[in-house]
């Protein structure tokens, strides 16, 4: 496992459970009194048993003071790009900074068509997350005066205003496995977020090394991409993850260390 030189941080995995819901704010709540560096909610819009993501993600960023929120991860098919960047945008300024953008390309097709979704292959998935990605920083560039124009096979913008201005370079993370996605996620995003149960033997080894040789031939070095991890504990609810932050903190890990309670 390479070793990029950036300190550990822990967070957690939480469900987005609806009853009752004020379950998984508090858990988040709690998480910040802990000492946690971040909480996550998975996002399925098409299950009624879940609390909807995004409202969740603002609801706990106002319940709490520091730790950072995401979610693990958010459903592209089912969340327009230009939208989806103008929310990850005001977010970050009613936080504080405090919101990383984690994305998902898709899996549970027939959930995802039956709320209205595209069904898409997986090189479709690809493309449609490489124009996603063009567009989002594409409205977070507000030093572009020009409109944003994005003439996408999956998704377009002509047009568009850029903006609000974020309070920092929000990250775009990834939850890919397969080759071309992680390529995808060596070139333009910052940083991965698989699930260890997820991966064959070895995968996260051959992951990081699919993103590193992406990243070295688009010219990026690859110490810059984060590396998540969502690791499987044994106290449902919360499941902690790993991953490496560029904090001033002296500890240096490998990407992928954590523990889970």
């Amino acid at each position: 496992m390479p070793d990029y030189h950036q300190p550990l941080e822990f967070g957690t995995f939480l469900t987005p459970r609806n009853s009752p819901a004020t379950d998984p704010v508090e858990h988040a709540v709690l998480c910040e009194r802990l000492g946690y560096d971040l909480v996550t909610f998975q996002d399925h819009p098409y299950q009624p048993r879940f609390l909807d993501t995004w409202t969740l993600l603002t609801w706990v960023a106002a319940r709490t003071e520091r730790i950072r929120v995401s979610g693990n991860v958010l459903n592209l098919p089912l969340r327009q790009p230009a939208v989806l960047a103008r929310a990850a945008a005001s977010l970050d300024l009613l936080s504080g900074g405090r919101f990383d953008l984690a994305l998902g390309a898709g899996g549970f097709w027939d959930a995802i068509e039956a709320m209205g979704g595209p069904r898409r292959t997986p090189g479709e998935a690809v493309q449609a997350m490489a124009e996603a990605i063009e567009i989002i920083r594409g409205i977070w560039t507000v030093g572009d005066r020009q409109p944003l124009r994005v003439p996408g096979e999956h998704y377009r913008v002509a047009g568009a205003k850029r903006g609000p201005a974020t309070t920092r370079p929000i990250p775009i993370v990834l939850g890919a496995y397969g080759p071309r996605m992680l390529r995808l996620l060596g070139r333009a995003a910052d940083g991965w977020l698989p699930s260890l149960a997820g991966l064959p033997s070895g995968g996260l080894t051959q992951g990081n090394s699919l993103i590193d040789e992406a990243a070295q031939e688009s010219g990026r070095d690859p110490r810059t991409i984060r590396r998540w991890l969502n690791i499987p504990g044994g106290v449902p609810r919360k499941r902690p993850i790993a991953l490496p932050r560029k904090r001033g903190a002296r500890r240096q890990g490998r990407s992928g260390d954590g523990w889970t309670s």
